[in-house]
């Protein structure tokens, strides 16, 4: 698997730092080299031609349309990320998403 390059999205900042540290640390302990990165939204036209995959918080479904925007046709998978994992910020639960998404199981 080559690596991968994630931008997580949440709005707020400080859970989605937590987030991307605990998919960070899931991905180490499987030996899996990805990179991720926590921003906010407003951020993400900046780093859309640098990720294979951006994760959105659960609660900020409404701008997925707005990313298709900002993604339309780059190879970027975009992922709603579920609110079960992420209320908990469950970084093995979010990594196997991710994984699944990404068709790397």
């Amino acid at each position: 698997m080559k690596k991968l390059n994630v931008l997580l999205v949440c709005g707020s900042g400080a859970s989605s730092g937590f987030m991307a540290a605990n998919i960070r640390k899931a991905a180490k302990a499987r030996g899996l080299e990805i990179s991720v990165v926590a921003r906010s939204e407003s951020e993400i036209e900046s780093y859309v031609d640098e990720i294979d995959a951006l994760m959105v918080g659960p609660h900020l479904a409404y701008i997925l349309d707005e990313i298709d925007e900002y993604t339309h046709g780059l190879p970027v998978k975009v992922i709603l990320m579920k609110k079960e994992y992420y209320s908990t910020l469950d970084g093995d639960a979010a990594l196997d998403h991710l994984l699944s998404e990404m068709g790397e199981e």
